[in-house]
């Protein structure tokens, strides 16, 4: 039997999407986030893990680096690559959203700024409402951009909205409901068909 190759994403779905796998059965000793080791693998189980940065897992599966991978909704939208998108995990729940100052007024007679780092997102959804934007990119603390009169609104994840209460900001809109998903490469699932199909269905009975 051929190896699957499961992709993992580094920061806050890795923890729990080890855990998701192991209770269907595919684990190997040693799968932390900060292992050394680039590939992990299970001999009895013939799975390999590999640990990749969340914005290049979807590649590695898109090219058959890996087989499957599990990736938040957030960089399958973003980064839009041709991958199945065969099960919501139900995992790492969020929304993307719109967000301001308290008492902000848009003014719609000029662009609207917008901050974030969804910027193929914030572009969709803008073009959906004909409204004319700069989109400006930022990597990270998206919500300083309308406090120092960057943008006038941000596009970012919202989780609890406690971040946003503690610097005045506020959700004007709601984009897309967020979570994780569990994904796979196309030939891989023409070729590990049953393997791949038998993974999904026990994570559908777990979750």
């Amino acid at each position: 039997m051929d190896y699957i190759t499961v992709a993992l994403p580094k920061g806050k779905l890795f923890q729990r999407s080890v855990e998701l796998l192991a209770k269907v059965g595919y684990s190997a000793d040693n799968v932390t986030e900060d292992s050394r080791k680039l590939v992990i693998s299970n001999e009895d189980s013939k799975v390999r893990f590999i640990i990749t940065k969340t914005v290049d897992l979807p590649t590695y599966v898109e090219y058959g680096a890996a087989d499957i991978g599990i990736i938040g909704k957030d960089v399958l939208l973003e980064e839009r690559k041709d991958v199945y998108e065969l099960l919501d995990l139900n995992l790492g729940i969020c929304k993307i959203s719109v967000a301001a100052l308290s008492g902000y007024k848009e003014d719609t007679e000029r662009k609207l700024r917008v901050a974030t780092k969804y910027v193929n997102t914030a572009k969709k959804y803008y073009s959906s409402l004909n409204r004319e934007t700069d989109i400006i990119k930022l990597n990270g603390s998206i919500e300083l951009a309308p406090i120092l009169g960057l943008s006038d609104v941000i596009v970012d994840i919202v989780e609890t909205g406690n971040t946003l209460k503690e610097n005045n900001l506020k959700v004007i809109n709601d984009i897309e409901e967020i979570s994780a998903r569990f994904i796979a490469n196309k030939t891989s699932y023409k070729f590990k068909n049953e393997e791949i199909k038998n993974i999904e269905k026990k994570l559908r009975e777990v979750i």
